[in-house]
């Protein structure tokens, strides 16, 4: 799974690219230390130091290290580089929404308002789209109604071509021309 090349203007940040960086870790949506800092511009080593120098404002709600099998799993799935070899040497950091929204607080530029804002708003289209079921659900059964009909109806016709198919039963075969009753 390639990821797409941000836009170095935070004025035109995509939805979908923004949305495509969120990840599921231990049950919460995040997003990682790297693409944030891709994100507002600045470097990963940068952007975890801001948050090393203000500890206090990220509780382990808001940010959270992961552990080495975490990340190993996450390097098979985003195809990250690997450790040592030019790769990552530290486990990166995960953070979540208010994590996010805290990060503001920390990186102060203007650029990193911009995109805050867009990333909170992928934030609040992804908690949408979750939090609507009964329209998913809806669609759901609508298709599976249109399958089931379409199943009937293929059954239906699987039948009568194999009935066209078979041959024609035998029947017995009678004298040619006219019969004479018996007269006995």
């Amino acid at each position: 799974m390639g990821r797409k090349r941000i836009s170095s203007n935070p004025k035109a940040l995509p939805a979908e690219q923004i949305q495509d960086r969120i990840l599921v870790v231990r049950g919460q949506r995040v997003m990682m230390d790297s693409d944030l800092a891709e994100l507002y511009g600045v470097t990963t080593r940068r952007l975890n130091e801001q948050v090393r120098r203000n500890r206090d404002r990220f509780p382990g709600d808001f940010a959270f290290q992961l552990t080495q099998q975490e990340f190993t799993n996450l390097m098979s799935q985003i195809a990250t580089s690997s450790f040592g070899y030019g790769g990552r040497r530290k486990r990166p950091w995960a953070f979540t929404e208010h994590g996010v929204a805290m990060l503001s607080s920390v990186l102060r530029s203007p650029a990193a308002v911009r995109v805050n804002i867009e990333i909170m708003r992928a934030f609040v289209r992804l908690r949408r789209l979750l939090a609507t079921p009964g329209e998913l659900v809806e669609q759901i059964q609508k298709l599976a109604e249109t399958v089931q009909l379409h199943d009937d109806q293929i059954q239906t016709i699987t039948r009568v071509l194999r009935e066209m198919i078979q041959p024609a039963p035998e029947r017995p075969k009678g004298r040619i021309g006219f019969r004479q009753p018996d007269r006995s």
